[in-house]
Parts: C-alpha cells; structure tokens; sequence
C-alpha cells in the first residue's frame, strides 16, 4: 500500500488508526508479579528435649507407591481398587476437569470473537409511515405497499484490547487455581492411601489382639478347670474357683467391643474402596504381613514445602491472589474493544456478492473509569488484603506440615522406647511364668501364684500386639506427613 493510500485510508477509518497507534504503543500488565516463597531457613524438625530419632531430617528418592515396601499384597489390590473406586477421589479428580475446561474458556477470551449470521425475512413496507399517502401514491407502477423477501449474510468480529494485562492476570489466576485443585487432588489421593493402610492396620491389630484375648479366655477356662479339680481332691479353698470364674467372666466381657471395633474397621475400609459393606469383603490382615520398622525417607524442611501437595496448594492459591489484584488494578484503567462487521443482503440470494449489497462497519470502542464512588479501588485494596490472607494461610500450612512431621517422628520414637520396655516386660513374665509352673507341679505353692504368673504373661503379650500396631500406624502418619511418594529398598 503506499503512503498517500494509507493516509487516505486512516482518514476515512480513524479505527484503523486507533488500533495501529496501540499496537505500536504496546500493552503493559499491571500488578505484582507473583514470588514464589523462599524456602524456611530451620534445618530439622525436633524440638530441643524430644526423643533422639535418627529418622529426622534427610532427603531420599521417591521411587513409586510406599505402601508395597509397607504392607501385604492384599493391601496393594486394596489400593487399587481404592484408587479406581473412592468417590471422594472421584469428585476432586472431576472438579480438576471441571478447572481445566474453566482454564480452556479463559484462553479463548485473549483471542478474537467471531460469529456468522444469517437469515431470511419476509417484508412488508408501510409508504405511508414515509409521508407518501396509501397505498403506493407517489411511486408510479406501485398501488399497494410492496412485500418481498431479504437475504443476508454476514460476519462480526470482536477483540478486546488486553492493553493493562487485566486478562491476562485473569488467565494467570485460573490457572494458578488449577494447579492448586490440582494439588488438592494429589493431597486427596495421599491422604486416601493413608486412609485405607490405616484401615488395614486397625483390622491386623484388631485380629492381633483378638487372637491374644481368646488365648487368655483359653488360659482362663483351662485355669477353672484345674482349680475345680483341686478342690475336689481338697487342696484349694472356695475362693479360689469364684476367683477363677470372675476372672474369666472379665477376659470375657472384654471380647465384644473388641469385636465392635473390628467391625467398624472393615465398613470403614468398604467405604474407602467405594463400596456398601454388604458388597464387600475385607482381607483378614496380619500384623506380621505389615514392616511398621520401615526406614521413611523425610525431607529436609526446605524440600517438604517443595513436595508435600497440601503446601503446594496452598502456594498456587497465594498465586492466584497475586494475579487477582493485577485483575483489580487493570480494572482502574481504561479498556478498548475492537469490532468490525460484514454484511451481504439482497432481494435475492444470487445477488449477494454483488458490491451493492455490501455493507460493514469498522470501529473502536473506549470506556474509561470516571467515577464509581470509589468501588474499583476498594476492590483492589480487597485483592490486596486477600494475597494478605493466603500469605498468612500458607505460612501456616508450612508450620502445620513441620508439626505433624515432628509429632510422628516423636511418635516412633517413643513406640520404639515402648516395643524394647515391653519386649523386657514380656520375657519376665515367660521366666516367672516358668518359675511358677515348676513351683506348684513340685506341690511348693498353689495354683493361684501359677495363675497370676499366667495372667501377666498374656497381658504382656496383648501389651506387645498394642504397641506394634501403634508403631504401625505412626509409621503411615510420617508418611502422609512427608507427604512423599516412596518406595523403601
């Protein structure tokens, strides 16, 4: 195009100059630039005082799912089906489809608009509404108002000038919004996999200890028996057979809650697989399938806040504030919109590409904040106060995470401290259990002190079973607190 040609043209269309001039201008994005926050300083996670672990504080690769090196097969099929079937799983992984089509349609808006049109009317002109009398008066050859049929096709295009990076920061926003769901959902399926090995545990240590109290109601059956029988041949006193049957009818009555609590146990993990407890059936865990001694890779404190989902989360919502108050700030400046329109209509469809029935209109479009009583800058000082907000959330979710990782590392510890003192307790009560048996089949002492060496040896082992399931559980607690995806070698 030459230069007298496109002067002739920017006159007669100052569109054409407006969009030129803003072109050439550029566009700027306003608001703050998201910092993505620095790592904490603290290197470790106890507290001056706590129990000694040599678990604290290192990093490990994560190589796959942690609970395959933790538990039985039959807790890896469960997961599986887990995974396929929860239905909490199912609505966050649908609400991270949902965000993405959100995403796709705020694309769309940093793109043109444009639309097609067409239609056909049938038209009936009234002459007299044009000052011309009834009927056709004033045309001659037209004694009645004309009807005929329009045809038209077209097109309009529409652009709104991202001059200020107002939809651009809106884009940036939603974005950050997916990934935090994103999160979500990676958080979700942790604490799932959590869930359901908690669930598997409990059943294990349930059975543990059901196993142990039906040997101490043996234990105790066996007892009356043998004190009936020395009080028939006269060398046990009355109180001591009442004493046996109290005891036995206690160990008894410790069996159903037990059984109450197992019970809850399987339904729990039915409903973590997504199914009805009358649609399923639960693995007869054992303690002995799980490895509760199992070495946990933990991160050093500035690596958990880069891996564990929930404060990975909570760092895309702080983004997402951030972009919001570049959304409010371009909402102080003025905004353009370019439009342009094409339109082919005739009598007739043959004639539609004939330059006379040609028409189009090309323009350009501005609105500017005069006065709103203050509203658009309220709402960016509320976007301000909101990144505020998710700043502060954030550094508490980090706080939470270093929390929990001590608590579960203090945890093993103790349970380790519990398992030794109690192992100590139970080969004590064996060798004066022993000392007991050898003392009454030698007639030195009666049946009683035999039956309380018995009763403290069965107690130690229920204390045992207790502890390993306790250490267990503490075990998946530091993983989720890890909030790591690993496979021990």
């Amino acid at each position: 195009m030459t230069r007298p040609m496109a002067r002739s043209l920017y006159l007669r269309h100052p569109a054409f100059a407006l969009a030129a001039a803003l072109a050439v201008s550029g566009c700027a994005v306003v608001g703050p630039n998201f910092q993505r926050p620095a790592p904490p300083s603290v290197t470790g996670y106890a507290m001056s005082g706590d129990a000694a672990t040599a678990q604290a504080g290192f990093s490990a690769p994560r190589a796959g799912p942690w609970w395959k090196s933790f538990g039985p097969p039959e807790l890896d099929r469960v997961m599986g089906e887990a995974l396929a079937g929860n239905r909490t799983l199912a609505a966050a992984n649908a609400t991270l489809a949902q965000a993405q089509a959100s995403l796709a349609a705020a694309r769309g808006g940093l793109l043109p608009t444009l639309e097609a049109n067409a239609g056909v009317q049938r038209q009936r002109i009234n002459l007299s509404s044009f000052g011309f009398g009834g009927g056709g008066g004033g045309f001659p050859g037209i004694s009645n108002n004309p009807e005929f049929n329009l045809y038209s096709v077209g097109a309009t295009v529409s652009y709104p000038l991202d001059l200020f990076g107002g939809t651009r920061r809106r884009l940036e926003s939603i974005t950050a919004r997916g990934e935090a769901i994103a999160r979500q959902g990676d958080a979700a399926t942790l604490v799932l996999t959590g869930q359901v090995a908690t669930a598997a545990v409990q059943i294990a240590g349930l059975r543990a200890e059901i196993a142990a109290l039906n040997a101490v109601i043996a234990d105790d059956r066996q007892n009356l028996d043998l004190v009936r029988k020395a009080q028939a041949a006269g060398s046990e006193a009355e109180g001591a057979r009442v004493g046996a049957q109290t005891q036995l009818a206690r160990d008894e009555a410790l069996m159903p809650p037990l059984n109450q609590l197992l019970a809850i146990a399987r339904h729990q993990l039915a409903l973590l697989v997504g199914k009805a407890p009358a649609d399923w059936t639960a693995p007869d865990f054992d303690l002995d399938g799980f490895t509760p001694g199992v070495a946990v890779p933990v991160a050093i404190p500035s690596e958990l806040v880069r891996e564990r989902p929930d404060i990975l989360q909570a760092e895309a919502d702080l983004h997402a504030a951030t972009a919001d108050m570049g959304v409010a700030t371009a909402a102080l400046y003025p905004s353009i919109n370019l439009t342009a329109a094409l339109t082919q209509s005739s009598l007739t469809p043959e004639k539609f590409f004939d330059f006379q029935s040609t028409a189009y209109t090309i323009g350009a479009g501005i609105a500017a904040p005069l006065f709103d009583g203050g509203r658009r800058r309220a709402e960016r000082q509320g976007a301000r106060e909101a990144v505020k907000v998710s700043l502060a959330t954030y550094q508490q979710t980090v706080l939470n995470a270093f929390r929990q990782v001590a608590d579960a590392l203090q945890a093993l510890a103790n349970d380790d401290a519990a398992i030794k003192a109690d192992q100590r307790a139970l080969d004590f009560s064996m060798a004066n259990l022993k000392l007991a048996r050898i003392a009454w089949q030698a007639g030195g002492t009666g049946l009683l002190p035999l039956v309380d060496a018995q009763r403290s040896a069965n107690d130690a082992r229920r204390t045992l079973a207790e502890v390993q399931t306790r250490k267990a559980l503490d075990t998946i607690q530091l993983i989720i607190a890890a909030g790591a995806n690993w496979k021990a070698t």
